[in-house]
């Protein structure tokens, strides 16, 4: 129940905007400006007990605390490493960004092009900040986790060997905010060596709240330059990489000196005049600062001197610095992937930019109940979330003239970096997208059963399914209303996700469920209807008092179900007995007389019969995914959260609910609906209860 809480608790906390950029979720609870105030009053400085100072904070294997290279490392504050360190010199800039000891640079090359974009980079890294006034050895930055910004706290404590920084560090060693900014974002993750590998896309994510796309430049799209350029012009963040062909490629350098398996950043596109023909270049920086392209349009490469003077001095920049410029088509033969972080509309304030409109959601993958798998398995793929969205309005400025609605989708699995730790990785995960038939158009609550996806196959789908922290899809779609389904490749792989849609108009996007209702038929009996043989067997059961306790029923149940070989059962238990009981007793005795007891006698043989009919394979029990048909075919719609708990409660390890189970499960339900009912007198939805109402209803 306290993980349930816990959920409702953070959907209001969001429908009041807390976890907006302007309003970050302080991270692990921690206040910075209330820690620096409690600081400056000691006089002391900002020791993290969150984030320790300690070999755990480094790593758990190659970092971890028996590793070799961990040895003389020793945690110091910038203070002991310079005379006069700063938070910032100037502006931050892209040469602020050298890597270190650790396979981070991934994450390097979107800090870099981060600080292409004032705005952004503020919105991540407050520049309020310093080592001179108000001083407190405490630091904070701003990152988007999953649907919220969370503001964190860190001390200023930096790994450092031989009294130099163990990891990112800046070209000039007074100038410290990147390396803050990673032991920040090191802390969100569990630590720095869970850092280590990863893809430029994250990295860009975190610090915008941006949505990314992958190119594949080996198969580029035909417009692939005029979308890089369009992505540069709305403040998008750009990466790109060399894929290796073995281990010993890692970190290689070629003879033009690009670097294989590397991560750099796109920084710049344009054109200019050369031969008699427009020659399209790119601009590309690598995070080391230094090694730079050799090759054609290279820093002192001979083709400068054939373009104008202008576009001479305004494209060139003849210093060691880890930037350089290269033709596209070079481009598109020696990269092999590029990257675009696509920024929310909130990211920008200026009108300049076109914005996309962004939808997401945040939903969960649990066995048994939502985890369904692929389209490779048809038995349970429909019990996953679906979605559904509707595009009317078709793109300004189509290519090639093509009418269309573009939508980036992206489906993003949460937390999993952080659980490396506890030797979790990531799942492989994907998604499919549907074509809604006309009669279910305007339908928002009606969640698709398996029918559907055998008779209709699916309009577009994830270029893959991959083991990323997110796939994400670029399309061009005629008007018209699709699902999407998110899933994981196989079933039953419990997961938390984020999903998002990225469209150039606006688009109605939206969860769609079951409906929460019953329409369980009411058992009316006449005592005078009942026949003399039923109340003779009653009488001899019920004993002097003429009523049946719980105990009682136990008993007469147990005897009568154990002699059934159709159905796997223990007997009753005591619970299902107490349920029973209270469903039936009107008088508040604690027991069942003649009409009751019949009542509960019908509905058990309806039970019984719906058991065995929705039990598919014969096999005596019921998988959880035939037990939600059997929960519908009862009489009771009910939506994914519902039914995620009827599975955490009422089925075993092996994901089986037996006949025992099965009755609880219904006669809870139907007591559930029968007690809100009564107390909803006016039929609004809603009831209001006291503390000692509440404690009273749910102790039953």
């Amino acid at each position: 129940m306290s993980g349930i809480a816990a959920t409702l608790q953070h959907r209001r906390e969001k429908a009041k905007g807390i976890g907006t950029n302007s309003h970050a979720v302080k991270y692990l609870n921690q206040d910075y400006e209330a820690l620096r105030s409690s600081c400056l009053e000691s006089g002391r400085l900002f020791e993290d007990d969150s984030f320790e100072a300690l070999p755990s904070s480094l790593g758990y294997d190659e970092l971890g605390p028996n590793s070799y290279k961990v040895r003389g490392i020793t945690w110091k504050r910038p203070t002991e490493l310079c005379r006069n360190p700063k938070f910032i010199v100037e502006n931050a800039t892209r040469t602020d960004i050298c890597q270190g000891a650790l396979g981070d640079c991934w994450l390097l090359a979107a800090i870099a092009s981060l600080t292409l974009n004032k705005e952004v980079l503020c919105r991540v890294v407050p520049h309020d900040q310093s080592f001179d006034k108000d001083y407190a050895g405490i630091f904070h930055f701003e990152f988007w986790q999953f649907g919220e910004w969370v503001d964190v706290v860190v001390d200023d404590r930096l790994p450092t060997r031989d009294g130099e920084l163990l990891f990112v560090h800046s070209a000039e060693n007074s100038e410290f905010w990147s390396a803050l900014l990673e032991k920040a974002y090191a802390k969100v993750n569990g630590c720095y060596e869970a850092l280590s590998g990863g893809s430029t896309t994250e990295g860009f994510e975190d610090f915008t709240g941006g949505i990314a796309e992958r190119h594949e430049l080996r198969n580029p799209d035909p417009h692939l330059f005029k979308i890089i350029k369009k992505a540069l012009e709305r403040g998008s963040l750009l990466g790109c990489s060399i894929d290796i062909t073995s281990a010993s490629d890692s970190e290689a350098v070629t003879y033009q000196k690009l670097v294989k398996g590397h991560a750099y950043s796109v920084t710049g596109a344009d054109q200019v005049e050369y031969g008699g023909r427009m020659e399209q270049l790119i601009r590309i920086r690598n995070p080391w600062g230094q090694v730079e392209w050799n090759g054609a349009w290279s820093d002192n490469s001979s083709e400068w001197r054939s373009v104008s003077r202008d576009d001479r001095a305004r494209l060139t920049n003849r210093s060691e610095d880890g930037e350089f410029w290269m033709s596209f088509n070079d481009f598109l033969r020696k990269y092999s992937r590029l990257e675009i972080c696509n920024l929310t509309p909130d990211a920008l304030t200026s009108n300049e930019y076109k914005k996309w409109a962004e939808t997401e959601f945040e939903e969960t993958w649990r066995r048994g109940v939502s985890a369904g798998g692929c389209r490779n398995y048809p038995n349970t793929f429909w019990m996953n979330p679906q979605f559904v969205i509707k595009l009317e309005d078709v793109d300004d400025d189509p290519d090639d003239g093509e009418e269309g609605c573009t939508v980036i989708v992206g489906l993003m699995q949460k937390n999993r970096r952080r659980m490396r730790k506890l030797g979790q990785d990531m799942e492989t995960i994907g998604f499919a997208i549907y074509e809604l038939p006309e009669e279910y158009s305007g339908k928002r609550q009606v969640h698709l059963k398996r029918n559907f996806f055998l008779r209709n196959s699916s309009k577009a789908r994830s270029e893959t399914f991959i083991n990323l922290r997110e796939v994400c899809t670029h399309f061009c779609l005629p008007p018209g209303e699709y699902l999407i389904i998110p899933s994981t490749f196989e079933p039953n792989k419990n997961g938390d996700f984020y999903l998002r849609v990225f469209t150039e108009k606006q688009a109605d996007f939206q969860e769609i469920d079951d409906p929460v209702d019953c329409h369980v038929e009411q058992v009316d009996v006449d005592e005078d209807d009942i026949c003399d043989r039923f109340k003779r067997l009653f009488g001899q059961l019920a004993g002097h008092d003429v009523e049946i306790s719980a105990f009682e029923l136990h008993k007469i149940l147990n005897r009568v179900i154990q002699k059934r070989s159709d159905v796997k059962n223990n007997g009753f238990s005591q619970t299902t007995c107490r349920n029973m009981i209270n469903l039936l007793d009107k008088d508040g005795s604690g027991k069942l007389g003649l009409v009751e007891f019949k009542i509960l006698w019908t509905k058990i043989e309806k039970f019984l019969d719906l058991y065995k009919e929705r039990d598919t394979d014969q096999s005596g029990c019921m998988s959880s995914s035939e037990m939600r048909m059997a929960v519908e075919a009862a009489g009771f719609s009910l939506n994914n959260p519902l039914h995620q708990i009827i599975v955490a409660r009422y089925s075993d390890p092996n994901l089986t609910i037996d006949f025992d189970n099965f009755v609880c499960c219904l006669i809870r339900l139907e007591s559930l609906f029968n007690t809100f009912k009564t107390l909803d007198k006016d039929g609004s939805g809603e009831i209001e209860l006291g503390f000692m109402e509440w404690l009273n209803l749910a102790m039953l």
